[in-house]
């Protein structure tokens, strides 16, 4: 797979830029693997103090992001890579998962059909979905290029999601803004690139690459801690008895 790249579409680029000049993120950058670029939503705003947003209609408490600065700050970007796939953060969105960072870091083949009012669908790439409209517009490949629309205030006007491929939520609470999970969308797709991680396989047997699994414990120096003593089995040097014990004690997530 060619090199990823993140567009991020924020007011606050100063939240986002040093977590992605530090450790790994760091690392995929330097080598090549992606590539990290912002865009401030504000050089779209209007008027002479640059509004991005405005009171909704129907009345109601907060502001909503108005859809001239958001659809002109996307095309901006598109303008110079058409093929690239918009992802915002909202509650509405499917739940974020290990699945769908392996999805979009190009680790597993999957279907994608957008419709007109933004929603997406997936389903194996091998078995036939339902009958789908003749407006939906389906692909089986992961995108190199994704761009990150952060939504700040109240919310947004409901007609952005025309222009959004992907909509996610990071679970039933609220933020502030999408900074923070733009970032944790970022970390968890480029840490599954070829090249990140130090070890072949360490994505691999970490939590959640086999469904809800979680990871077994682990265990390092000293062996005897305030008598709190180290597995025996982990100790013996027996790679089989090891496995055995690895497996046994695989934790489930609660959700």
């Amino acid at each position: 797979m060619p090199k990823i790249k993140f567009t991020t579409i924020t007011l606050f680029e100063d939240a986002i830029r040093p977590y992605l000049e530090t450790s790994m993120m760091w690392k995929a950058k330097e080598k090549g693997i992606a590539e990290f670029d912002f865009v401030n939503l504000r050089d779209f705003g209007l008027g002479p103090h640059k509004s991005v947003d405005d009171t909704p209609y129907g009345g109601g408490d907060g502001m909503l992001l108005r859809c001239e600065p958001v659809f002109n700050a996307i095309e901006s970007v598109k303008s110079k890579d058409p093929s690239a796939k918009v992802i915002l953060p909202t509650p509405a969105g499917d739940l974020w998962t290990q699945d769908w960072a392996r999805r979009l870091a190009g680790q597993t083949e999957f279907c994608v059909s957008s419709s007109d009012n933004g929603s997406v669908s997936t389903s194996s790439a091998h078995n036939d979905g339902p009958e789908r409209s003749r407006d939906m517009q389906n692909s089986c490949l992961p995108a190199s290029h994704y761009i990150i629309l952060c939504p700040h205030y109240e919310g947004y006007d409901e007609r952005i999601l025309s222009i959004v491929d992907y909509k996610f939520s990071l679970g039933h609470y609220v933020l502030t803004g999408g900074e923070l999970p733009a970032l944790i969308m970022i970390d968890s797709i480029v840490r599954l690139l070829p090249g990140v991680l130090g070890g072949e396989t360490s994505a691999e047997i970490e939590s959640f690459s086999d469904g809800d699994n979680i990871e077994f414990p682990q265990y390092t120096k000293p062996a005897d801690f305030r008598g709190m003593k180290v597995p025996e089995v982990l100790l013996s040097g027996h790679h089989g008895k090891v496995d055995e014990w690895r497996k046994s004690h695989e934790r489930k997530a609660s959700y």
